[in-house]
């Protein structure tokens, strides 16, 4: 626990001009894009794009004070939740697949200028929101950082969280070290066989692992001010999948072993048929999760010593 007085967002510790010089790097080497780990290397200032379908420009779905995340995120005023659109996964059971998958690129849709988002993140934090909650930036780490750019010269003082599917590229994380005061990655799946089937992407495995050692490494366990709401480190996230107890409990014992005891985790229970389940490829994730199937992962996860999220705040 930290005083929220003494408590500061990483980025006001950066030299002056360090937060600008690095959104201009980042966004020249979309040039010849390796952002996230597709390493597509298309030219993205002159607005082509591949896997992400995304530009020069990120695409900004919606925006607002979300009040169904994390107790320790959410508090009683709202996470200030920017969601862009493209994820640069493709899981076939997306829980928002209308807005990750379907938005289409194109001139009626050119993406969101670093000024509007700017401005987005500017009306959040009027709106008393604890923090700012970038979610599926993977693909648009340059133009996050354009943003923030921006919004800090305007008086962004809130807390960034990174919402991040943990496919994420090592030198987008680099860039970030010292700005992002959260990081929540979602490991998916253990295995490169479910990873190629789920998510279509074989190397998904070995990437989040990377990036999720990488995210702890810069900020540490979770830590938390006198109202119980989360102000900087590792929050992982799980979504415990119908069959898939052996992926469930590989993850909980490598994060348990290679990051952190103390660890601070959702064990996530909602996963529903969405996207692409459903057309008769994927029958095995065609229903729900039982109670049972849960509680063997919620009990697995206590037994290594994690901890679980649990309603901490004082609101």
């Amino acid at each position: 626990m930290v005083s929220t007085a003494a408590f500061r967002p990483a980025y006001l510790h950066l030299r002056s001009g360090e937060l600008t010089e690095r959104a201009d790097r980042a966004i020249r080497a979309l040039a010849d894009c390796r952002a996230c780990p597709r390493d597509c290397r298309v030219n993205r200032l002159e607005a082509k794009w591949a896997a992400c379908k995304t530009g020069r420009h990120a695409v900004v779905s919606s925006a607002f004070a979300h009040l169904g995340e994390e107790d320790c995120l959410r508090g009683w005023r709202g996470s200030g939740t920017i969601f862009f659109a493209h994820c640069n996964l493709r899981c076939v059971f997306c829980q928002n697949f209308d807005i990750s998958q379907t938005v289409r690129p194109g001139p009626a849709a050119p993406g969101t200028p670093p000024e509007l988002i700017a401005d987005t993140m500017l009306a959040l934090q009027a709106a008393g929101c604890h923090n700012i909650n970038l979610v599926t930036p993977e693909h648009v780490v340059p133009q996050v950082l354009e943003a923030l750019a921006v919004a800090v010269a305007r008086g962004l003082t809130l807390p960034i969280v990174y919402n991040t599917s943990a496919y994420d590229a090592i030198e987008s994380l680099h860039s970030l070290d010292g700005i992002v005061d959260i990081y929540m990655p979602d490991f998916k799946y253990w295995s490169r066989q479910a990873s190629r089937r789920y998510l279509k992407a074989e190397d998904y495995p070995e990437v989040a692992r990377t990036a999720i050692r990488e995210m702890h490494g810069q900020v540490g366990d979770l830590t938390f001010d006198a109202d119980g709401i989360a102000v900087r480190g590792l929050l992982l996230r799980h979504l415990v999948m119908p069959g898939s107890l052996e992926e469930t409990r590989s993850i909980l014992e490598w994060v348990a072993r290679e990051i952190s005891p103390e660890s601070y985790l959702n064990l996530m229970d909602q996963y529903r048929p969405a996207g692409h389940v459903g057309d008769g490829q994927y029958p095995e994730l065609d229903r729900r999760l039982t109670g049972r199937e849960f509680a063997a992962a919620r009990q697995y996860a206590l037994s290594l010593g994690l901890r679980l999220d649990e309603r901490r705040a004082r609101f």
